[in-house]
Formats: C-alpha cells, sequence, structure tokens
C-alpha cells in the first residue's frame, strides 16, 4: 500500500491487554510482550509503506535477528498499553528499531530489535527494494539501557528436552514464528521464576530458520551468571534465548 497521510517516523499505538495474553497470574505472558512489540513495528512499517503485503510483491519480508527487551514491571489484564516505536537505523537489508512499552505514561519495557530483508523464495538476505528514505533515523535515542550482546553457548550444556516442528509452530513466511522458541524454552523452567516476575531482561538471537517437520533439541547452558537456552537441529545451533533474573 502507499505511503499514509498520516505517515510519522516516530509511532505510538495503544493495545488492551485481553484474558487470552495472560498468564494465570493475570499478567502478560513474555510471548505475548514480543507479539505486542512486534504487531507494533508491523503497524509502523504498514503506514510507511514498508509492510509485509509491500514487500511481498518482490518477494521479500522482515525477519527477527536479535531482540533484547528490558522489563521493569508486567501489565496486567485490561491494562491499556502505549507502545511507542521509531527505527535507529535502516541501510540496505539491515535495520535497528527501538520500541517502549507505557502504562499510565510510565515506562515499564525498553526493546531493541534487530531486523533483516529475506527473500521467501530463495530464503537469503537481500537489499530491500522499496524505498524508505522518507524514515528519519534516530540513532542516539536508545529504548534499553543495554545493547545486543553476544550470548556464550561455550558452556557446558544440559539436555532439556527434544520438540519436532508442526503446523501450529509456523508463520505466514513459513518458518517457526520468532516468539515460538521463546516459549519452548519458558515452558522448561521453574515456573515460579516467570510467575513472580523474576526475569528482568532477556536476549533472543535467531540464527537459523526451521520448517515444518524438522526435530530440534533444547539444551540449558550450564553457566550461574545467567539462564540460557539454545536450540539446535542436526548439532548446529538455530535459536539462543538468554534470561537474566532478578
Amino acid at each position: 500500500m502507499p505511503i499514509s497521510p498520516n505517515f510519522t517516523s516516530s509511532f505510538s499505538k495503544d493495545w488492551e491487554i485481553n484474558f487470552t495474553q495472560c498468564m494465570p497470574n493475570g499478567y502478560l505472558k513474555y510471548t505475548d510482550l514480543c507479539n505486542l512489540l512486534q504487531l507494533t513495528a508491523a503497524s509502523h512499517s504498514e503506514i510507511g509503506g514498508i509492510s509485509f503485503s509491500d514487500m511481498q510483491e518482490f518477494n521479500q519480508a522482515w525477519i527477527l535477528s536479535k531482540m533484547r527487551v528490558e522489563i521493569t514491571e508486567l501489565p496486567r489484564l485490561k491494562d491499556i498499553v502505549t507502545v511507542k516505536t521509531w527505527i535507529n537505523t535502516l541501510e540496505n537489508s539491515l535495520s535497528i528499531r527501538a520500541l517502549e512499552m507505557y502504562v499510565n505514561g510510565n515506562k515499564i519495557v525498553g526493546c531493541e530489535t534487530f531486523w533483516a530483508v529475506f527473500n521467501t523464495n530463495t530464503r537469503s538476505l537481500e537489499p530491500l527494494n522499496l524505498p524508505f528514505s522518507h524514515f528519519e533515523l534516530f540513532p542516539e535515542n536508545k529504548a534499553t539501557n543495554k545493547s545486543f550482546s553476544k550470548i556464550n553457548l561455550r558452556n557446558e550444556k544440559k539436555f532439556m528436552a527434544e520438540k519436532r516442528v508442526v503446523l501450529s509452530d509456523l508463520d505466514n513466511v513459513n518458518h517457526v514464528n520468532n516468539v515460538k522458541y521463546m516459549e519452548w524454552c519458558l515452558d522448561l523452567m521453574n515456573e515460579e521464576l516467570i510467575l513472580n516476575q523474576k526475569i528482568e531482561s532477556f536476549e533472543m538471537n535467531f540464527i537459523r530458520e526451521l520448517s515444518l517437520q524438522d526435530k530440534v533439541v533444547i539444551h540449558k547452558n550450564l553457566n550461574d551468571d545467567s539462564t540460557i537456552y539454545s536450540i539446535t537441529k542436526e548439532d548446529k545451533t538455530c535459536f539462543a534465548l538468554q534470561l537474566n533474573l532478578k
């Protein structure tokens, strides 16, 4: 679709937290937090003329490569949250986008995301085939206290589970949706850590895509400094999640 007459380089959208998005304690699930952040980014790209539908004319899509989220507190059922977003960098096939979540004017979440342009036919990265110079960039306006870090996967690992990719794991790019990786890992954690909001921040690295019927293994790194999960296929790492606990 063409660029909206209401387009602005900084964008915000309100969302009401509903019961399908909440944990048993009434707080927003961490996975649905990620979904809301990404849906806001998608809404901004849509009014800016670089949405999934626009890019599919060239067999392209944005895919998430890295994500860092810092959490002060989670919103609750019926809360109205405001998600704000802007772009730090955008060049050729790569972009860093910032996002923040507010409740009643108070910032509760900061997020930094790293995106790449992906050809959905060749399954490879390539430059964006749409104009984007109308987006003003804000490289100095950071949403998080820290930027991405390299997740250390060299420590000894503990086997946690095996999974096979099923249809409900896939998204419209025909690979495992990025939030599914996190869901698989969180399901293996001590539930009290999740329900008591002990996750202060987390980072995700998406390294290789997974497809229908792929068989994967989930490991937990034996590391005292942070909680790290990795997902591998045929001994090749596809995903890494680092959780920093309070």
